[in-house]
């Protein structure tokens, strides 16, 4: 039986068990109505752009900086300052929202915690409210865990700032239906965590920050701070308390990184290289030109011409507009068992930062524990004292043309078996562990989330429906070869006891040999959560 509010505009499907009524309270729900109603028409026009411009793209017209807002580009403005609390964000640690991670993020020693309601969390419901439930505790010093081994996990006195990432702008929630439709997941997520938290947080002398992910243009941006206008206003909030970190995770946002800033200057913390993400990205919308094959995953990496474009271009545009410029994740898990493998993988880490800060950027992301020091060792050696280096003139120096963030030619680049088995197999456990309410799934020593299963996904369509598309060894990557690699690796997996494997296999198979590419693979996963 639904329980139905506010005049039956608004339903949480399957009623508010006790647990929740405090957070689902009616106070709460009238203030997600009200964002909901007031900008759910525009956030469906983006949408509806998006395909507007991915369509122009399948025809011919290339990305490109945008001539009407060149006055943007070319004026002198800055975005306005932060809080003291978020000038240090050498090393910034991310993940899901449950307590064991919320407490250890929250005392690893990074500087900001990112809580994510998004790419690495598996939008159920009882992790999307118990999610904001811990939240809650954690800014009142309230929250604990005790593990089934007796462990009991709480919060040190000393805590990393915290941050929070909503669903996308694509991400609907199915539990919570408005007018009949379902709400937006960001507006949910941004909603109930600003109404519980922004006084105590304000209280304690920090501010409610966000990172907000997915965004393809300075128009979604600017939806975005309507809404914290909007949501000020309602609490009675001073305007520009609210500060939000944006990723850069798609190449279509790459060409409108300052005109991002610009409509967020009020409340721009910075932004982030979402490296997973925007390579994804630049697959799916050049996914219909053959001469953009990428090659193996592996082989995509920082050091390559068009994510070196990338990154400087972020960091110049950071740096000219005084935000941060935050790098991207370190995916790596130690093992327990392996120190080789450990030794190998925080080389790799360590190199990987040290480009970054060479690069210019002020901070890092890490998705385990035992890589805070390793990342901050990196910063510590190139900052010392200082906070940032916001003040560097470098990189105002790089010169990145267009072409270049679409030239994806990678030097060396190949296709072999052993990546496409990778991919099937990757994508395969990551939609297992995504089904079985886990969106952040450690997999061969990797911190996997929906960005990555996007990447194995996105790259087996590529190559499959490109003709005359072939491994390193000759062989032609068709259907035949992709179907028997699939059932021998499906195969492999089923001795392991996995939880909704079949499933898992079914759809991931479906989204690589379907004609059309679909957007998200989460989109059409969400209907069997």
């Amino acid at each position: 039986m639904n329980t139905v509010l506010t005049e039956n505009t608004i339903e949480i499907v399957g009623g508010i068990e006790s647990a929740y009524a405090s957070l689902l309270s009616s106070e709460a729900l009238a203030f997600i109505t009200k964002l909901y109603q007031s900008f759910n028409p525009r956030r469906k026009e983006l949408l509806a752009n998006r395909q507007q411009r991915q369509a122009e793209i399948k025809a011919g017209k290339l990305p490109h900086f945008l001539p009407e807002t060149l006055h943007i580009r070319q004026s002198d403005w800055k975005a306005a300052d932060t809080l003291a609390d978020i000038q240090d964000r050498r090393v910034e640690i991310t993940g899901p929202v449950d307590k064991k991670m919320v407490i250890n993020a929250l005392n690893s020693g990074a500087k900001v915690f990112m809580a994510d309601f998004e790419d690495s969390n598996a939008p159920t419901r009882q992790n999307c409210f118990e999610g904001q439930i811990n939240l809650q505790n954690a800014i009142r010093r309230t929250l604990d865990f005790t593990a089934e081994n007796g462990k009991r996990y709480t919060l040190n006195e000393k805590t990393a700032v915290l941050m929070v990432r909503p669903r996308g702008w694509h991400l609907e929630d199915k539990n919570v239906l408005i007018d009949g439709a379902p709400v937006s997941g960001g507006i949910l997520d941004f909603g109930l965590y600003f109404f519980h938290n922004a006084h105590t947080l304000i209280e304690k002398g920090t501010a409610p920050y966000f990172y907000l992910p997915k965004m393809e243009s300075h128009l979604e941006a600017r939806l975005w701070n309507d809404i914290f206008v909007m949501a000020q206003d309602l609490l009675q909030i001073p305007q520009g308390t609210i500060k939000a970190t944006v990723l850069i995770e798609t190449i279509m946002a790459a060409f409108e990184m300052e005109e991002i800033i610009y409509e967020l200057r009020q409340h721009m913390a910075g932004l982030n290289a979402g490296r997973w993400d925007y390579i994804f990205s630049c697959i799916k919308k050049f996914i219909y030109y053959p001469e953009k094959r990428f090659p193996d995953r592996v082989q995509v990496t920082m050091s390559v011409p068009f994510m070196r474009a990338y990154a400087k271009l972020l960091v110049k545009t950071c740096h000219k507009r005084n935000v941060h410029a935050m790098g991207g994740m370190s995916a790596f898990i130690p093992s327990r068992k392996d120190e080789e493998i450990n030794k190998n993988a925080f080389a790799k880490v360590r190199a990987d930062k040290e480009l970054e800060v060479s690069t210019g950027f002020d901070g890092t992301w890490v998705a385990h524990p035992d890589l805070v020091a390793v990342a901050q060792e990196v910063f510590d050696n190139a900052l010392g004292q200082k906070k940032n280096q916001k003040d560097e003139t470098l990189s105002q120096q790089y010169q990145i043309e267009a072409s270049e963030l679409i030239d994806f030619k990678v030097e060396g680049g190949k296709i072999t078996e052993a990546g496409v088995r990778m991919n099937i197999n990757v994508g395969i456990l990551y939609m297992a562990s995504w089904l079985n309410g886990v969106g952040a799934a450690a997999i061969h020593n990797l911190m996997e989330d929906a960005a990555t299963a996007e990447i194995s996904r996105a790259q087996l369509w590529q190559w499959i429906h490109h003709p005359q598309t072939t491994l390193d060894n000759g062989n032609i990557i068709d259907r035949a070869l992709y179907d028997t690699l699939f059932a021998d690796e499906v195969q492999k997996l089923q001795n392991q006891n996995i939880p909704h494997l079949e499933k898992a296999a079914q759809l991931f198979n479906q989204l690589v040999i379907q004609e059309n590419f679909e957007e998200f693979l989460t989109i059409n996963a969400y209907q069997h959560l």
